[in-house]
């Protein structure tokens, strides 16, 4: 398991690679946080939430959650995490630059996760019943 410090090196690196554009108005910046988050819709503990896009009271921010992801990956090494946090923060950078655009349409990221939340509550349904 990843240390605070190696967790918040690699997401530092991992921004370092992105376009400056990327962070027009994203004035919350990025936050780790060692919360560990499961969404209100879970059904259990099989689903974790990795990060999140926040907009409120005019300010954007993505926040990480560190807990989640060593729930989820508890034996992910520094490569590994590294490709696996790219993704993550590459999600919520794309939420970002959708809610700039005002992009809330079916092809949205919005659209996807809630479809794959909606298939999530399917699967748990079909399991439970």
């Amino acid at each position: 398991m990843l240390s605070m410090e190696e967790y918040k090196q690699i997401v530092s690196e991992l921004l370092d690679e992105l376009p400056e554009a990327f962070f027009r108005k994203l004035n919350g910046g990025v936050i780790v946080s060692d919360e560990t988050v499961v969404p209100s819709y879970a059904r259990g503990d099989d689903l974790h939430t990795m990060g999140v896009y926040r907009v409120s009271a005019g300010i954007r921010q993505i926040v990480l959650f560190k807990g989640s992801f060593d729930r989820v990956y508890p034996h992910a090494d520094a490569a590994g995490a590294r490709e696996l946090l790219r993704g993550i923060l590459r999600h919520e950078f794309r939420h970002h630059m959708e809610s700039l655009g005002g992009v809330h349409n079916a092809a949205s990221l919005e659209a996807e996760d809630e479809r794959e939340k909606q298939a999530y509550l399917a699967r748990a349904e079909s399991a439970e019943g």
